[in-house]
């Protein structure tokens, strides 16, 4: 065995000799595997705890009768952030500078947030429209510059469905930032309607015709009693206001109803609806 080898292989031996072990382990691997015994029960430990707090939150929620969307949602950001802490405590346990480790994810939170504007406050509308509810699934209701049946309300986007079968996909901020209309919050709703009638007809008989008519209507409330009042005497035409009342469900068929039976009507009864005309006098030349 050459020299040099048997110098080093001496030395290497040296070394061992003055190693002692019970000292490396009573100063290095006992501590470290303590450290990482706790580390790993308070992870455990925790992550347990985490577990039924969320599930005690979503019972209290659930008992407050908060929609399902909100609760899985707000289970989903409790979870995250108290494991989180579980995951900074089982860090501390192992000696890391968990100072500059919170101090990084605020950082990076307040990146994303900055970065997340738009997104954040669709969120923000989306959590408000479900706590407060303007509206629910099945209404029709007109917001956002769009009109039709609400489908879902999400915790970005609200789906809705215009009357033509399309659907719509509308960022809650837009929504709740804006004014909205709810056409079925309330179970009754008046129907507007204008007829006129020519100035030569008689109105005493058309108004009892517009007024029977809404009468032999059972889908036409009696209480509140209809309107039917001479609102305009316009260019052409003697202008009714006629308001009955009916549930929200019958409007549109009270409305398209009763345009056809008046005019059915008043043809048979011989009163006009009148149409805008103009008379042109042409001067003979002197």
């Amino acid at each position: 065995m050459p020299a040099d080898i048997t110098e080093t292989v001496t030395e290497t031996l040296s070394i061992i000799d003055k190693i002692d072990v019970q000292q490396l382990i009573e100063t290095y691997v006992l501590p470290w595997g303590i450290n990482i015994v706790m580390a790993l029960a308070i992870f455990l430990l925790g992550k347990f705890v985490v577990k039924m707090l969320v599930k005690l939150a979503k019972k209290l929620m659930t008992k407050a009768k908060v929609d399902n969307i909100l609760i899985n949602f707000i289970a989903s950001i409790i979870n995250t952030i108290l494991l989180l802490f579980v995951v900074i405590a089982a860090l501390d346990q192992l000696g890391v500078e968990t100072t500059s480790l919170i101090a990084l994810i605020g950082a990076a939170g307040l990146a994303v947030g900055l970065a997340l504007q738009g997104t954040l406050q669709n969120l923000a509308s989306g959590v408000m429209l479900i706590i407060f509810r303007p509206f629910n699934d099945g209404d029709f209701v007109e917001a956002a510059g769009v009109s039709g049946v609400v489908e879902t309300i999400g915790i970005f986007t609200t789906t809705m469905r215009t009357g033509d079968n399309r659907e719509i996909i509308i960022p809650n901020g837009e929504i709740f930032g804006g004014t909205i209309t709810n056409y079925s919050k309330r179970s009754t709703r008046r129907v507007d309607m204008v007829f006129g009638i020519g100035y030569d007809d008689d109105i005493k008989k058309a108004k009892d015709i517009i007024s029977r008519i809404l009468d032999e209507d059972d889908r036409v409330l009696k209480d509140p009693a209809p309107l039917v009042a001479v609102a305009e005497l316009a260019d052409s035409s003697v202008n009714f206001n006629v308001r009955p009342w009916c549930k929200t469900s019958e409007y549109w068929n009270v409305y398209f109803d009763t345009h056809e039976k008046i005019k059915l009507t008043f043809d048979a009864e011989g009163i006009s609806i009148p149409y805008p005309q103009m008379d042109v006098h042409q001067d003979k030349a002197a």
